[in-house]
Protein backbone atom coordinates (compact mmCIF):
# COMPACT_ATOMS: atom_id res chain seq x y z
CA UNK A 1 0.00 0.00 0.00
CA UNK A 2 1.70 3.33 -0.91
CA UNK A 3 1.32 6.45 1.34
CA UNK A 4 -1.08 8.13 -0.72
CA UNK A 5 -3.20 5.04 -1.03
CA UNK A 6 -3.17 5.03 2.87
CA UNK A 7 -4.00 8.42 3.87
CA UNK A 8 -7.43 7.62 1.56
CA UNK A 9 -8.23 4.65 3.17
CA UNK A 10 -8.01 6.90 6.46
CA UNK A 11 -9.57 10.02 5.52
CA UNK A 12 -12.24 9.18 3.07
CA UNK A 13 -12.59 5.70 1.26
CA UNK A 14 -12.58 3.25 3.97
CA UNK A 15 -13.59 -0.69 3.06
CA UNK A 16 -17.10 -1.55 4.24
CA UNK A 17 -16.09 -3.56 6.78
CA UNK A 18 -15.08 -0.19 8.51
CA UNK A 19 -18.35 1.54 8.73
CA UNK A 20 -20.07 0.10 11.49
CA UNK A 21 -16.77 -0.40 13.84
CA UNK A 22 -16.51 3.20 12.92
CA UNK A 23 -19.54 4.28 14.31
CA UNK A 24 -19.30 2.22 17.43
CA UNK A 25 -15.36 4.21 18.08
CA UNK A 26 -17.45 7.70 17.52
CA UNK A 27 -20.45 6.59 19.81
CA UNK A 28 -17.99 5.99 22.80
CA UNK A 29 -15.47 9.11 22.05
CA UNK A 30 -19.31 10.96 22.21
CA UNK A 31 -20.51 9.22 25.73
CA UNK A 32 -17.06 9.43 26.98
CA UNK A 33 -17.24 13.38 26.28
CA UNK A 34 -20.74 13.88 27.47
CA UNK A 35 -20.47 11.13 30.03
CA UNK A 36 -17.73 11.42 31.57
CA UNK A 37 -15.67 14.63 30.70
CA UNK A 38 -13.36 12.80 29.12
CA UNK A 39 -12.33 13.86 25.46
CA UNK A 40 -10.70 10.50 23.52
CA UNK A 41 -8.66 11.60 20.53
CA UNK A 42 -7.99 8.54 18.64
CA UNK A 43 -4.06 8.44 20.27
CA UNK A 44 -2.38 5.16 21.76
CA UNK A 45 -2.08 7.66 24.82
CA UNK A 46 -5.53 7.60 25.39
CA UNK A 47 -6.04 4.12 25.58
CA UNK A 48 -5.06 4.26 28.87
CA UNK A 49 -8.10 6.06 30.15
CA UNK A 50 -10.44 3.37 28.31
CA UNK A 51 -8.41 0.65 29.77
CA UNK A 52 -8.91 2.92 33.30
CA UNK A 53 -12.66 3.12 32.41
CA UNK A 54 -13.47 -0.56 31.75
CA UNK A 55 -11.13 -1.19 35.09
CA UNK A 56 -14.30 1.12 36.78
CA UNK A 57 -16.91 -0.66 35.71
CA UNK A 58 -15.67 -4.14 36.59
CA UNK A 59 -15.18 -3.03 40.17
CA UNK A 60 -18.88 -1.81 40.28
CA UNK A 61 -19.29 -4.91 38.73
CA UNK A 62 -21.67 -4.23 36.66
CA UNK A 63 -23.70 -6.83 34.83
CA UNK A 64 -22.11 -8.28 31.18
CA UNK A 65 -25.77 -7.37 29.02
CA UNK A 66 -25.74 -3.65 30.83
CA UNK A 67 -21.98 -3.13 29.32
CA UNK A 68 -21.90 -5.34 26.48
CA UNK A 69 -22.60 -2.58 24.51
CA UNK A 70 -20.44 -0.10 25.99
CA UNK A 71 -17.52 -2.24 25.26
CA UNK A 72 -17.92 -2.87 21.89
CA UNK A 73 -17.52 0.89 21.53
CA UNK A 74 -14.43 0.83 23.55
CA UNK A 75 -12.80 -2.07 21.54
CA UNK A 76 -14.14 -0.71 18.04
CA UNK A 77 -12.20 2.79 19.31
CA UNK A 78 -9.12 0.95 20.19
CA UNK A 79 -9.46 -0.95 16.58
CA UNK A 80 -9.52 2.82 15.08
CA UNK A 81 -6.18 3.96 16.83
CA UNK A 82 -4.59 0.19 15.59
CA UNK A 83 -5.72 1.06 12.34
CA UNK A 84 -4.33 4.92 12.32
CA UNK A 85 -1.30 3.73 14.00
CA UNK A 86 -0.10 1.09 11.22
CA UNK A 87 -2.22 1.73 8.49
CA UNK A 88 -4.28 -1.24 8.89
CA UNK A 89 -8.20 -1.76 8.01
CA UNK A 90 -10.94 -3.38 9.23
CA UNK A 91 -12.15 -6.93 8.29
CA UNK A 92 -15.28 -8.40 9.32
CA UNK A 93 -15.83 -12.52 9.28
CA UNK A 94 -19.05 -14.15 10.16
CA UNK A 95 -20.16 -11.03 11.96
CA UNK A 96 -16.72 -10.27 13.90
CA UNK A 97 -14.77 -7.36 13.22
CA UNK A 98 -10.87 -7.64 13.17
CA UNK A 99 -7.97 -5.41 12.43
CA UNK A 100 -5.61 -6.17 9.58
CA UNK A 101 -2.19 -4.47 10.00
CA UNK A 102 -0.12 -4.27 6.77
CA UNK A 103 2.19 -7.02 8.11
CA UNK A 104 -0.95 -9.49 7.62
CA UNK A 105 -2.48 -10.02 11.64
CA UNK A 106 -5.51 -9.86 12.50
CA UNK A 107 -6.25 -7.86 16.08
CA UNK A 108 -9.43 -8.58 17.49
CA UNK A 109 -9.86 -5.71 19.96
CA UNK A 110 -13.61 -5.82 20.65
CA UNK A 111 -12.96 -9.31 22.11
CA UNK A 112 -9.81 -7.69 24.05
CA UNK A 113 -12.29 -5.19 25.56
CA UNK A 114 -14.18 -8.32 26.84
CA UNK A 115 -11.15 -9.64 28.53
CA UNK A 116 -10.29 -6.01 30.07
CA UNK A 117 -13.85 -6.35 31.54
CA UNK A 118 -13.01 -9.63 32.74
CA UNK A 119 -9.74 -8.57 34.39
CA UNK A 120 -7.42 -10.42 31.41
CA UNK A 121 -6.57 -7.63 28.72
CA UNK A 122 -5.87 -4.48 27.86
CA UNK A 123 -6.54 -2.36 24.60
CA UNK A 124 -3.29 -0.17 25.70
CA UNK A 125 -1.02 -3.54 25.50
CA UNK A 126 -2.80 -4.76 22.39
CA UNK A 127 -2.48 -1.22 20.44
CA UNK A 128 1.34 -1.68 21.53
CA UNK A 129 1.44 -5.27 20.26
CA UNK A 130 -0.49 -4.44 16.56
CA UNK A 131 2.11 -1.10 16.90
CA UNK A 132 5.51 -3.03 17.79
CA UNK A 133 7.39 -2.50 14.09
CA UNK A 134 6.38 1.24 13.64
CA UNK A 135 4.11 2.77 11.79
CA UNK A 136 3.73 1.31 8.19
CA UNK A 137 3.84 3.39 4.97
Amino acid sequence: MTSATSATTQQGARPSAAAKPARWAADAVAAMREGARLRLDYSARSLWSVDRTIGEIRREAAPYAAVELVLRGFGAYAGEVIARQTGGEWSAYGGDHWVRTPDGRLWDPIDEARRCYTGDGSLRLLCRDASDAGPRP
